[in-house]
């Protein structure tokens, strides 16, 4: 195994890139291969106001999801809420940018932001606040806004999923608002007089999503029609005494062309027992109140209009709550997933069980992941980013194999006091009491983000199908006119004979 790492200029973001050979690894037991990773510093800016500085201004913190545009050979990195958990203010957005991949190896390298894009409203934009910091109202959502999921439709726009509603809203190419789908209610967070809460957890919220666990991941059916939001966990009410213990979260289904939810089905996370097996000792396992708390869904990825790809993982590894990376990993793991004989829960409750009732199918899901990320991870040495939250397949190889592309969430390297709502730095000595915009200490840096490429072959990834696109306005109109030009030529050829 050769290992080389050296430095990558551009757009004045060094990156650093560490480089794995794959040589001969179709002949490999492991039909996914690790191949190389991209290091993002954490004082990286994006394109909004250059210039500036100021974690909540410009600082790089992406990827809680990501898209490979392959018709355009572009991608894109969703940012979430911002720095300070909701209560800095923060215009949230999606970086556009380009990175090239070795169409042999898969090798990735060469990344440059090519565009930040804003979520605006009528010209306001949509913002990273609480509904109650923003609107002065837990109840009223307006324009308070924790984008985690990422998807562009056929005809160019974005699917955009919200973790405070939960929601699902359509953007333009230039990120202008077009059109909110319906939230199913029996996911609105809500007290247990009936009133609307986006913002406080349990015991304050008795019904819907939980607080800071709502649609995670999203993506669409190559054709376009359906759009599936995943939630991070369990409904608040779905789980005995609640979602914290609960295993089965929802998979919603969305008619594109309504925007109402048209089915909603369960995934069921891996149970925690297997899960603590992989901890060593029994000290550091998980409690029973962090099945579905502290393990959850962070991506999803559609491989044709009945399987999906699905990140599922822990809340341990390097991340501004353990720097250090001290806390041992137990899964950072991707899944398939088929809905065929899926049942449709959507009047279904599951309430006070963490079991599925009589009847009730979850989606099927493949017994061994079809990547174990942390365990490739491990085997060459590297760190474990605790938010692995992007997935994406990216484009097919000369050997017909895919460049599989996962990405990590930094959160901005910032942490909070909670008690007083004060910002700090977090810094690679595990340091979290730097003043927000002050720096790290000497030696240190502000934690990356990571981008890394896997290569999968073409026999796991069979049956995917590649997303429909929609054909440039300029394309049709000139086929318009051919076929015009082509039916009045026949009536001239009629009226000659």
């Amino acid at each position: 195994m050769i290992f080389a790492r050296h430095w990558i200029f551009g757009l004045s973001l060094s990156l650093v890139t560490s480089v794995v050979s794959i040589a001969g690894s179709a002949n490999s037991a492991h039909a996914i291969a690790f191949v190389n990773d991209i290091i993002i510093p954490g004082d990286s800016k994006d394109l909004y106001e250059p210039s500036s500085s100021g974690a909540n201004i410009n600082r790089l913190g992406f990827l809680s999801d990501l898209y490979y545009d392959r018709y355009n050979n572009v991608y894109y990195g969703l940012a979430d809420r911002g720095p300070g958990g909701g209560v800095i203010s923060y215009n949230t957005r999606v970086q556009k940018f380009s990175l090239d991949v070795d169409p042999n190896s898969g090798a990735i390298g060469n990344f440059k932001i090519l565009d930040t894009i804003l979520f605006t409203q009528d010209g306001q934009n949509f913002n990273g606040l609480n509904s109650s910091q923003l609107n002065g109202n837990v109840a009223v959502l307006g324009k308070s806004f924790d984008p985690e999921g990422f998807v562009v439709a056929p005809n160019g726009n974005f699917y955009v999923s919200d973790e405070y509603g939960p929601s699902v809203y359509e953007f333009s190419p230039t990120g202008s608002f077009i059109r909110a789908f319906e939230t199913p209610s029996n996911l609105i967070p809500k007290q247990s007089d009936g009133t609307i809460n986006y913002v406080d957890g349990r015991p304050d919220i008795t019904s819907g999503r939980q607080d800071n666990r709502g649609f995670e991941g999203v993506t669409l059916s190559p054709d376009g029609k359906k759009l599936y939001a995943v939630l991070q966990d369990a409904l608040v009410n779905e789980g005995s005494p609640d979602g914290r213990r609960s295993r089965n979260l929802r998979l919603v289904e969305f008619d594109t062309a309504t925007g109402q939810s048209s089915a909603q089905y369960i995934y069921q996370l891996e149970s925690l027992a297997a899960i603590n097996d992989r901890i060593p000792g029994e000290d550091d396992d998980f409690g029973a109140n962090a099945q579905g708390r502290n393990i959850g869904v962070s991506a999803i990825s559609a491989l044709n209009n009945d399987e999906f790809l699905v990140l599922e993982r822990d809340n341990r590894g390097v991340g501004v709550e353990d720097a250090g990376g001290e806390n041992p990993v137990a899964s950072k793991r991707v899944y398939k997933i088929s809905l065929t004989g899926a049942t449709d829960v959507s009047n279904i409750s599951l309430a006070v069980i963490n079991d599925l009732p009589s009847g009730v199918l979850p989606v099927e899901k493949s017994t061994s992941p079809f990547i174990d990320i942390a365990e490739l991870l491990k085997a060459e040495g590297l760190v474990i980013p605790e938010k692995l939250e992007g997935l994406a397949i990216g484009p097919q190889l000369i050997d017909g194999s895919y460049a599989i592309l996962l990405g990590t969430d930094n959160d901005f390297s910032v942490t909070q006091n909670e008690d007083t709502n004060e910002q700090f730095n977090v810094c690679t000595d595990g340091s979290d009491d730097n003043p927000l915009d002050s720096g790290c200490p000497q030696g240190t840096s502000l934690l990356p983000t990571y981008l890394y490429s896997f290569k999968a072959s073409r026999e796991e990834l069979k049956g995917f199908v590649q997303p429909t696109k929609v054909p440039e306005p300029t394309t049709t109109a000139g086929l318009m006119v051919l076929g015009l030009s082509g039916f009045w030529l026949k009536r001239s050829k009629l009226k000659i004979n």
